[in-house]
């Protein structure tokens, strides 16, 4: 962006089809950067969706009616031009607005941009390429490859007709540029808030009765998946390998927190396990509880590979958890397999990074889950919002240069 003017006490809008208290990657990223950026001295506002179990005050929140997202179907989807918003809109004297969606909200808040003639960022955060099963019911490779170009195509209208865009690792960097983005792209990871997960914000009795609540004993070793539960997320696998492992380790609980549509399917596959008793179905759990989780368990897995950036990793090592993960670009600068946790690309792979880090020593001597907590310490709430605030600024510079924004 080079050089540019500090701005204080902006007017924000930040535009989301998904945001608290539902548990996903966009929705606490849309959260963290509204709370944060409101603490530096900004009026933020958020528009998104109605969704079940919001609260029924919330401070510069607006939702719409919404429907069901035909590729995420927990996901909403908001109803597109809504008058009295875009009313209400115009009112605020929004300097700035950022889209965190490609669908509805995120189209109205581009429609709105141009009508105020205010700047947009927009962040992309999934990589839709790994969603089009959902439209394609009967898994047809030609219907898979249209729904696919369909994709590339409209992500790369969405991202061609902003002022700029922020991607939260190098890997979505690379796949954007590879759909022929052409707009600036930065990369500024999304933050958490470390001090969320360092066990403070409960008591051990908390972490005792939750594990009781669970049929977790004391000397149990918890292996903990914590997320959506959907085929892109490859859990089967993690399952698969799981009559194996308990077998020989009876010590050890699979505890499965998060809901989607694969969770009968899942449960269906574990009914003849041996070890079906130790793997644990935990369901969807309240947005406030989900630190508790991570400090009840030993290690954190995963096999996704759809991942963008992989908050839930974030998390779970800020929690002083170690990783073991599916091989994937988006944990370059995460994971460093033998320190704080390890990668697998097969179940071999897979079962030694579990043995490593639940019975051994890393080399170094320090605890994996030390190091975990050390290496995530970049990934502040505070750095991800300060970062994108000099992204607003370097936008708003450019506008009061005289300069035209580069609007398609």
């Amino acid at each position: 962006m080079g050089k540019y003017k500090e701005w204080k006490g902006l007017n924000i809008g930040l535009f989301t089809e998904t945001y608290y208290p539902e548990i996903n990657g966009v929705a606490n990223s849309v959260y963290m950067l509204k709370t944060e950026l409101e603490k530096i001295g900004h009026n933020v506002y958020v528009f998104t969706t109605t969704t079940p179990g919001a609260p029924e005050h919330e401070y510069n929140v607006f939702r719409v009616p919404s429907l069901p997202c035909v590729l995420i179907s927990e996901r909403r989807v908001g109803l597109f031009y809504q008058p009295r918003l875009a009313h209400i809109i115009r009112r605020l004297d929004l300097d700035i607005i950022h889209t965190h969606t490609e669908f509805s909200l995120g189209v109205f808040g581009r429609i709105m941009a141009r009508e105020l003639k205010i700047p947009v960022v927009h962040t992309y955060h999934t990589i839709y390429e790994d969603y089009t099963h959902y439209v394609n019911k009967f898994r047809l490779a030609s219907v898979d490859e249209r729904a696919r170009a369909f994709v590339r195509m409209y992500t790369k209208i969405c991202c061609n007709t902003v002022e700029q865009v922020i991607v939260p690792t190098k890997k979505v960097r690379e796949l954007l540029m590879s759909y022929q983005v052409v707009k600036d792209i930065e990369v500024i990871p999304t933050g958490v808030d470390l001090e969320k997960f360092d066990g403070s914000d409960f008591t051990g009795a908390v972490l005792q009765e939750t594990r009781k609540g669970f049929g977790i004993a004391g000397e149990d070793k918890v292996i903990l998946y914590l997320g959506r539960v959907s085929s892109e997320k490859n859990i089967a696998e993690l399952l698969k390998a799981m009559p194996e492992y308990m077998e020989r380790h009876k010590d050890v609980k699979f505890l499965l927190v998060g809901d989607g549509p694969e969770r009968e399917r899942l449960e269906r596959q574990v009914r003849d396990y041996s070890c079906r008793s130790r793997i644990i179905f935990a369901g969807q759990q309240p947005w406030d509880t989900v630190a508790v989780f991570y400090r009840l368990a030993d290690v954190f897995v995963s096999a996704s590979n759809s991942e963008t950036q992989g908050l839930t990793y974030i998390e779970a090592m800020a929690s002083g958890l170690p990783v073991v993960a599916r091989e994937d670009p988006c944990l370059e600068d995460i994971l460093v397999p033998g320190s704080n946790g390890f990668t697998f690309t097969e179940q071999k792979g897979f079962l030694e990074g579990l043995d490593q880090v639940l019975y051994k020593e890393p080399e170094n001597g320090a605890g994996y889950g030390e190091n975990a907590r050390r290496m995530v310490q970049k990934y502040s709430a505070v750095e991800f919002a300060k970062r994108v605030e000099k992204v607003y600024s370097g936008m708003l510079n450019y506008q009061r240069q005289g300069s035209a924004l580069p609007i398609d």
